[in-house]
């Protein structure tokens, strides 16, 4: 897959519910400590299945910069 100009990016209000971790494509999601989904950029596609499937709508994709 190729990489986009976007990247994800989750609020603060994330529950850590773990959606969006099994639908991304690259296994760029992780919940951290139970507290928060946190986005590793590297891996990060911004293909935007995690903004779709998060229940929370705490999910946004940005510009990459």
């Amino acid at each position: 897959m190729k990489t986009s100009v976007k990247i994800a990016r989750i609020k603060q209000d994330c529950v850590a519910c773990g959606t969006c971790v099994p639908v991304c494509p690259r296994a760029a999601l992780r919940i951290e400590n139970g507290v928060c989904a946190v986005v590793n950029a590297v891996k990060c596609i911004g293909c935007g299945k995690c903004v779709h499937n998060c229940p929370a709508a705490v999910i946004t994709l940005i510009e990459r910069g």
